[in-house]
């Protein structure tokens, strides 16, 4: 029986196959050397608006912190903020649009508007009350330190 790859897997074949697609088709249009241009061009704006929202983004998670707020959300955005820079160093358009999406501060909060509501946190905090260890102990003295 043949297992259904997981959705990662399946975003790690498709993502590529975009990305080709779209480098061929802007290719065809405007030309080999001036499409590596515009990938490196928008390359370079993500990395100046990266570095422009991360900013903002930590200036607000700093104020919040400061006034004994959690900056849950700012964390949230900060971690959207990195994987939008990640995917705006990778060469293509496709990933440069999702990048970008991730850049703009609306589609930013939009994004982990969605995330929050959809994704499930799971924590395992030890039941102490099923989690005893009951022993005892005696302390010896080290000869090693010069103690008794």
């Amino acid at each position: 029986m043949v297992k259904p790859l997981p959705t990662f897997a399946l975003l790690f074949l498709i993502v590529p196959l975009v990305e080709f697609y779209f480098l061929v088709k802007v290719g065809g249009s405007i030309g080999a050397l001036n499409t590596v241009l515009l990938s490196i061009t928008t390359a370079f704006i993500g990395i100046a608006l990266l570095r422009h929202q991360g900013m903002a983004t930590l200036g607000r998670f700093q104020k919040n912190f400061m006034e004994g707020k959690t900056p849950g959300g700012e964390m949230l955005e900060g971690i959207i903020l990195l994987v939008g820079g990640g995917m705006l160093l990778l060469p293509g358009f496709f990933t440069d649009a999702l990048g970008f999406l991730c850049l703009i501060p609306f589609t930013r909060q939009l994004i982990s508007a969605v995330l929050v509501k959809n994704v499930s946190l799971q924590t395992h905090a030890a039941d102490s009350a099923n989690h005893v260890i009951d022993g005892e102990f005696v302390r010896k003295a080290d000869s090693r330190l010069g103690k008794d």
